[in-house]
């Protein structure tokens, strides 16, 4: 796909991450303060959109956080999981995005709060996560209404439940993906040659991460690195990553996953850009592009379905 080079402002942004923020994350004190910093900077960061609404709604301990900005088409819902390496994140810190989000596609964002690894470990996530998709369909959602989708961490959560309904004979309208981490085996070829270099994520420290999350469980386990799952009858699928971010090769190895099993992948790899760039959409021209890329590609998938 041919696009104009980074922007000023993406390659500025890369340049303080790289000094500001990368050393920060990096000392961080595990589990809990990548939490509070994350929460505090999101009001300064993440920019909502007009007319943001977020209703929070509970079925019996499921937290449903339904998120829209204007408009929405009745009867669909994107069942997004966010991001924040399993310690971090939750649908309140993530709303500024998913609004825009649903504000370009039309469509109302569904996401769950899960445990995050300090609270309950694995498999406490991708269960709830099954909980979120059994609570829709009990709502009167069918498997074509839905669009599982998440970023990172919650990525990762997205593709190992989509292999779980392809697994008992259901089909999403779509999968979409933003910068997954789907590999906790960290088997990938990119966490070396592009971790170095990564303005974001502080790699040296991952195995960490994975070790709190997993306290001992296999990551070879599909429900924690769904790029080791098999994808029967996958429905179409988008998957934006930045062309030299450390988790490249978690994109690009489940993409190859996703087409085994007879699925059609949008790989969409974007040069200069970090880990879930889509997050600073209204500071961002490249966030605005990937994020209509996503609307488009939503909107496509429900129209599929409905055929």
């Amino acid at each position: 796909m041919s696009r104009p080079p980074p922007s000023l402002r993406l390659r500025l942004a890369v340049r303080l991450a790289r000094v500001l923020l990368r050393p920060r994350l990096a000392r961080m004190r595990l589990p809990d303060e990548p939490q509070a910093v994350l929460a505090r900077r999101a009001g300064l960061m993440l920019r909502p959109p007009p007319g943001l609404l977020r209703l929070v709604r509970h079925r019996g301990d499921l937290e449903w956080h339904w998120i829209s900005a204007g408009p929405v088409a009745p009867g669909r819902v994107v069942l997004w999981f966010h991001g924040g390496a399993f310690v971090a994140g939750s649908p309140v810190i993530y709303a500024a995005m998913l609004g825009r989000l649903a504000r370009l596609a039309g469509v109302e964002v569904c996401a769950p709060r899960y445990p995050l690894a300090q609270e309950t470990p694995f498999p406490a996530a991708p269960d709830t996560a099954m909980a979120a998709w059994e609570g829709l369909l009990a709502l009167g959602y069918r498997p074509g209404d839905i669009v599982i989708a998440g970023d990172s961490a919650g990525g990762g959560l997205a593709a190992g439940l989509l292999a779980r309904v392809l697994t008992g004979g259901a089909r999403p309208a779509g999968l979409l993906l933003f910068s997954p981490w789907a590999d906790l085996v960290l088997a990938g070829d990119s966490l070396a040659a592009n971790g170095p270099r990564d303005p974001f994520l502080p790699v040296e420290r991952i195995g960490e991460i994975v070790a709190l999350y997993l306290q001992g469980a296999d990551p070879a386990d599909p429900r924690a690195s769904p790029v080791l799952a098999a994808y029967p009858g996958a429905p179409p699928a988008l998957i934006q990553a930045g062309a030299d971010e450390a988790l490249l090769s978690d994109a690009v190895r489940l993409a190859a996953r996703l087409r085994a099993g007879g699925g059609t992948v949008a790989l969409d790899l974007w040069a200069g850009c970090p880990h879930v760039w889509q997050l600073f959409d209204g500071w961002l021209p490249e966030s605005r592009l990937a994020l209509r890329a996503a609307a488009r590609f939503v909107q496509a998938s429900f129209a599929s379905t409905s055929r």
